[in-house]
């Protein structure tokens, strides 16, 4: 699966929130200063060629919904970064995680008790 750049992740967030919906639709939903139209919909064209998204015709408008799930893309994702930044070490993404997120005894724990369950079923 392509990895999206900022501006078209940041677009699909929002049709996976919205679930389908027009340009105008999306744009309302941009937080701040609102870009151009033309921008947006090159974007969303963008997205379609891509096969990210679909879209129903409707006369010359189109209503656009997503065909990736966030779930998929997300676990695509950090399938990628898992092996090109972690070189597939759990040990090295674990102690990442601990490291620089400080996390606290109780979330701490709770990973462990993730791992053992995960140990458990296999």
């Amino acid at each position: 699966m392509e990895k999206l750049t900022e501006k078209e992740e940041s677009i699909m967030q929002i049709f996976w929130e919205i679930k389908k919906g027009f340009v105008k639709d999306v744009i309302a939903k941009i937080e701040g200063k609102k870009p151009p139209y033309n921008t947006v919909s090159s974007i969303v064209r963008i997205l379609a060629k891509k096969k990210y998204i679909g879209h129903k015709q409707y006369g010359n408008t189109y209503e656009y919904f997503p065909i990736i799930k966030k779930k998929d893309y997300g676990k695509s994702m950090f399938k990628s970064m898992f092996q090109n930044y972690f070189d597939g070490s759990y040990k090295k993404i674990a102690s990442f995680i601990a490291k620089e997120n400080k996390l606290s005894k109780n979330e701490t724990e709770e990973l462990l008790k993730i791992i053992n369950e995960s140990e458990n079923k296999s």
